[in-house]
């Protein structure tokens, strides 16, 4: 039962009985030697900067690593494994050893709600068996969908995953290949999608030894905002990043892939390296859905079409800052940075953020200057994947501020209905679902002049924000940063986590029943907004399947009832007759086909 396996370009392949195929490219050495179990073997050059040994007799667990010309010793950039860290051996990994438990066939997106998760800090152990144990507790809740931060393998035993440097290996920090199989087959159990967030635009600065190995693979111009822009154009470093994909899906019996900044991802290509990859995951996975989000500032649309019939050919989804954004502005009141695109009357851009998917449909950026987005009406609500809060605008805080603290229990609880009862996609952050208070801080486990270099950085990039001294930015080397981070599982047992989960599971069970029936037939150009006033959002949607409205008053006044017909399927406060201060109402009309 379950996946298969997945024949790489790079590095160790079983191509017989106990006989495996290693290779390398290798385009800045003249010569490389394989060490494998402690013994050297020549590798011979097989043409256009590859290096290639076969070797009979290799038992799963072996040790080997490359030797370069100098003597120096690497890792295998292709790597299923790591003994321990990432400058250290790679290991021997037959793909096809581990039993899967559970037939799984996956699940449709419109039911998605996505549970965004950290292995790390999810639990006190911080590993894939760990986590295996929290997964009745989501299920039961009425989460679909697990999305589990980067795991591929990164410099140092913490971080968040978006500086991993071994794109195939898991971080051994969190468990063996085999442990991560085992944590999705237990998901799978369960009734839980999984979905593997994956990088896709640079390489962490630690453990790195492709800029030595073949320099060929970065671009000698580009830079990311996080390192060295990859050459997409180059056979060989494509072939690398656009199998990776694959390469989880297939191994992994993963559900899908979250494709990070993919507006740093630069290809000259004929075909665009991103559209390659979505349509050969398209053509080789056919025997259960697969989903495919992006992440992408550009505001496009041009990656997620969908067919007549509803059907996804591409990209499944797009995670959907804007909504992030203004939200938080509506709620907190703060206008800094990039939320300065948000600042004027953040009621009529979320009215249009959920009626229509983006705010900034081609309009100028306060922040940046430019136009920015397209058009967005037409495409269907589940194209967008919304949230109130995520690992990256909470850890990219000084003091990693949950939206609970910042804006208060009760207007998160507002937002939270908003959420989940709203036909976009939702995400939940890992704690949300019971209101947990504590930080998710930005941390690495980095030593010497780069974690120097990544505190200095850290502490300058708050300089001058109230509140955020200096002094005051938790050092993201210290083991207290990351274990403070850690989620409070005993919460879920006090009064108030308690209540908290009574509220997100009844919103889970609200949009099962009678939400996602209408995601059948929800199609674009289906939003109105049918009033906006200082903390007031009045929206709703007309669907084949029934007529969504939800009103909503985070402001001081209290708002009458708009016109929304059908019956109410939610209302916090319970049965109001008007909005007050923190209040949500959600009723639904049925349709010509429902």
């Amino acid at each position: 039962m379950g996946s298969g396996t997945f024949s790489k370009s790079w590095g160790a392949e079983y191509v017989a009985d106990g006989k495996i195929r290693f290779r390398l490219w290798a385009t800045g050495q003249k010569s490389v030697t394989l060490r494998l179990a402690g013994k050297d073997i020549a590798m011979s050059a097989s043409g256009d900067g590859w290096f290639e040994a076969e070797v009979s007799e290799v038992a799963p667990g072996a040790e080997y690593n490359f030797v370069l010309a100098d003597g120096m010793v690497v890792p295998d950039p292709a790597s299923r494994a790591q003994k321990a860290d990432v400058n250290g051996p790679s290991v021997v990994i037959d793909p096809a050893s581990y039993s899967w438990q559970h037939e799984w066939r996956g699940r449709p997106w419109i039911e998605t709600v996505v549970y965004e998760m950290h292995i790390g800090t999810f639990t006190p152990e911080g590993t894939f068996r760990a986590a295996i144990e929290k997964l009745p507790h989501l299920a039961e809740l009425g989460i679909t969908m697990l999305e589990v931060l980067p795991v591929s393998q990164f410099g140092g035993n913490r971080g968040w995953g978006y500086d991993g440097v071994l794109l195939y290996a898991p971080h051994s920090a969190y468990g063996t290949p085999d442990d991560f199989k085992a944590f999705i087959d237990a998901a799978h159990g369960h009734g839980l999608s999984v979905v593997l967030d994956i990088v896709l635009n640079h390489f962490g600065p630690e453990g790195n030894y492709l800029p030595l190995l073949a320099p060929d693979f970065f671009h000698k111009e580009r830079m990311t905002p996080w390192g060295a822009g990859i050459a997409y154009d180059v056979a060989a470093a494509r072939d690398y990043m656009v199998e990776a994909p694959l390469y989880w899906l297939q191994e992994y019996n993963l559900d899908g892939l979250r494709f990070d900044a993919i507006d740093q991802i630069e290809d000259t290509s004929e075909k665009h390296a991103l559209i390659a990859i979505a349509e050969r995951i398209r053509a080789e996975i056919t025997d259960r859905p697969v989903h495919l989000t992006t992440e992408d500032s550009r505001n496009v649309i041009f990656l997620h079409p969908r067919e007549e019939d509803g059907s996804v050919p591409l990209f499944t989804g797009e995670w959907n800052d804007d909504f992030h954004n203004a939200i938080h502005v509506f709620a907190t009141g703060e206008t800094h940075a990039y939320y300065r695109d948000f600042a004027n009357e953040p009621e009529k851009l979320i009215a249009r953020i959920l009626t229509e998917g983006f705010a900034y449909q081609g309009e100028v950026s306060a922040q940046s200057g430019e136009k920015r987005g397209v058009k967005s009406s037409g495409q269907p609500p589940v194209a967008f994947v919304d949230f109130i809060q995520n690992h990256d605008q909470t850890g990219n805080r000084a003091q990693g501020d949950r939206l609970i603290q910042l804006a208060g229990a009760d207007r998160t609880k507002v937002l939270l209905a908003t959420l989940l009862c709203s036909p976009h996609i939702p995400l939940l952050f890992m704690g949300e679902e019971y209101g947990e208070t504590r930080p998710f801080l930005f941390f690495t486990d980095f030593h010497g002049d780069l974690a120097k270099a990544v505190r200095e950085g850290r502490a300058r990039e708050f300089q001058g924000h109230a509140g955020h001294e200096d002094e005051s930015v938790p050092d993201p080397n210290a083991k207290s940063t990351f274990d403070a981070s850690k989620l409070d599982w005993q919460k879920t047992q006090s009064p108030q986590g308690q209540a908290w989960l009574a509220l997100t599971k009844e919103l889970l069970a609200v949009r099962q029943r009678y939400i996602v029936p209408l995601l059948t037939t929800a199609g674009g150009n289906s939003g109105k907004v049918l009033q906006t006033a200082a903390g007031f959002v009045a929206v709703s949607w007309t669907f084949p399947q029934g007529t969504l409205s939800i009103a909503l008053n985070i402001g001081e006044k209290t708002q009458p009832v708009p016109d929304m017909p059908g019956e109410t399927i939610f209302s916090w406060p319970q049965a109001i007759t008007e909005l007050p201060q923190h209040a949500i109402l959600v009723r639904l009309a049925p349709g010509e086909t429902a």
